[in-house]
């Protein structure tokens, strides 16, 4: 296989996805009757050898649309700053990656008795997002003009190990449906 940008692949008969041998773009690719040969700028060369040619196709896919990942954390976190009732009743957005000296907390905000809250959005919430979230709270502590500070810890699924931790230690645990958030889900019914 011969992509647009120059990168050959060779792969087996046998049904596996992945090459047996390949070259990265940049290549020059010479093309004679029986014999391809691939030169990269290091003066790397593959040769290949063809004995017969059971099928020759060229497919144009058109322009590369460019692959863009849906769901991401910073999509999340965006997401929630804009809606933050949706984590709780009552909160207002302080800022976004609110800085501190170890990093930026995810949302800082204020919930309705104007009580500094930090919140750690992740998509996946496990034990290192709350021990984030601590960490982010013990540098709020040192700052004595915004007074006690409350955590939560925000995520579209936790594992009962993050919640359990993030529960000893005081902080508030939310599960948010992300498909929710965008608007993405058909009104529907429910119980809860």
């Amino acid at each position: 296989m011969v992509k647009a940008d120059g990168c050959v692949a060779i792969h087996s008969d046998g049904g596996a996805y992945k090459p047996l041998n390949w070259m990265n773009a940049p290549n020059v690719l010479l093309m004679g009757d029986h014999t391809w040969t691939v030169t990269n700028p290091k003066g790397e060369s593959l040769t290949i050898t063809m004995h017969e040619v059971l099928s020759d196709v060229k497919s144009e896919f058109g322009d590369d649309p460019g692959l863009q990942k849906d769901g991401v954390e910073a999509h999340l976190q965006e997401l929630l700053a804009a809606a933050p009732h949706t984590i709780e009743d009552g909160l207002t957005l302080v800022r976004r990656e609110y800085p501190t000296a170890i990093g930026p907390i995810d949302l800082l905000c204020r919930d309705r008795d104007g009580r500094v809250v930090a919140i750690e959005v992740k998509r996946r919430g496990e034990i290192d997002g709350v021990e984030q979230l601590g960490r982010y709270i013990e540098r709020l502590h040192l700052d004595s003009s915004l007074g006690a500070v409350r955590g939560v810890y925000v995520a579209q699924i936790v594992k009962p190990q993050a919640r359990v931790l993030a529960e000893s230690r005081g902080f508030t645990v939310v599960e948010i449906d992300y498909e929710e958030l965008r608007g993405m889900r058909a009104d529907e019914l429910r119980l809860f």
